[in-house]
C-alpha cells in the first residue's frame, strides 16, 4: 500500500503569513487581473474577516508599467494592530516558460499526501518546498490523496483527455480554484469542447491521450510524462485550448 509522505512542520500553512497572487505581466498589462483580485478577496473575507485594501488594483497596474513580460507576487498579509498590509514583488520572466512546447514540456512524479493544499493560495510556501523537494529533480510534484486520487500539481491545476473529452478534478475545497483554470473552461465551452468535472486517478491520466496543467504563468502546460509513463504531448486538444488562451491574454502580439 502507498503511503502519504510525511509532512513536514507547517503542512497545515499559517494564515498569518498572508495569501498571495502571481501575475503574468505582458507589455505593462497584467494578465487577468479581475479574477486575481477577486480570489484574493474572497481568501482576505474567509480568513481575516477583512474586505482587501482598496488600492490593490491600482497598485498592481502601477507595478506593472515599464516592462514587456514579468510575473507580479501581490500579497496580503494581516498585521498586529488588526489591520492589513499589501506587498507587491515584480521580476523579469522567461518568454519560453510561457505557454511551454516540445523540449519545455513537463514530466509529474506522483507524491502522496494526506491533504490538498486547500482553496487558498497560502504565503507560508513551506509546503510547496518540501514538495519540489521529495519530487526530486527534472520533474515537478502531482499530488495524489489515498490510493490514486488526483489533485493537483503543486503549482498549478491538472487536466487529462480521455476519448475527447476533457476531464479535470472538482473544485470542493481540496485543491485551489485557479485563475487560468477557470479561464481554460470557459475557452473550451466557446470552441465547443465537453467538459466533465470528476474524480481523476493516476490510472486514468496515464492512460490519457492528453494531459497538460494550467498555471497564470505558464498558461497552458503540457505533460510528456507522469513517472514512468510517457505522454502524448502537444495533442489536439491541448493545443486548441492553449491557443485560445494565447489568444485570450496577448490578443495578436506573439
Amino acid at each position: 500500500m502507498r503511503r502519504a509522505a510525511p509532512s513536514p512542520p507547517g503542512f497545515h500553512p499559517d494564515p498569518r503569513l498572508g495569501v498571495f497572487e502571481t501575475i503574468l505581466i505582458f507589455e505593462d498589462r497584467p494578465i487577468e487581473l479581475g479574477a486575481h483580485l477577486e480570489r484574493i478577496g474572497r481568501s482576505v473575507r474567509a480568513l481575516y474577516g477583512m474586505k482587501p485594501p482598496r488600492e490593490l488594483a491600482d497598485e498592481v497596474l502601477a507595478s506593472s508599467r515599464g516592462g514587456g513580460l514579468g510575473r507580479l507576487r501581490l500579497t496580503v498579509e494581516p498585521t498586529r494592530d488588526g489591520g492589513l498590509r499589501s506587498s507587491i514583488v515584480v521580476a523579469g520572466f522567461e518568454p519560453d516558460d510561457v505557454f511551454p512546447t516540445g523540449p519545455f514540456a513537463t514530466a509529474l512524479r506522483s507524491l502522496p499526501v494526506e491533504r490538498g493544499w486547500g482553496d487558498h493560495k497560502y504565503a507560508d510556501r513551506e509546503m510547496l518546498a518540501w514538495a519540489e523537494a521529495s519530487a526530486g529533480s527534472g520533474a515537478a510534484p502531482l499530488l495524489v490523496r489515498g490510493e490514486d486520487e488526483v489533485l493537483e500539481a503543486a503549482r498549478a491545476n491538472v487536466f487529462a483527455v480521455r476519448a475527447g473529452i476533457l476531464v479535470a478534478p472538482p473544485l470542493e475545497g481540496s485543491i485551489l480554484p485557479g485563475v487560468t483554470r477557470a479561464a481554460v473552461i470557459e475557452e473550451a465551452a466557446k470552441i465547443g469542447v465537453e467538459l466533465r468535472e470528476r474524480r481523476l486517478t493516476l490510472e486514468d491520466l496515464r492512460g490519457a491521450e492528453e494531459v497538460f496543467l494550467t498555471g497564470s504563468l505558464r498558461g497552458v502546460e503540457p505533460i510528456r510524462a507522469i513517472d514512468d509513463t510517457e505522454i502524448a504531448a502537444e495533442g489536439p486538444i491541448t493545443t486548441a485550448l492553449a491557443t485560445e488562451l494565447r489568444r485570450r491574454w496577448f490578443g495578436g502580439a506573439t
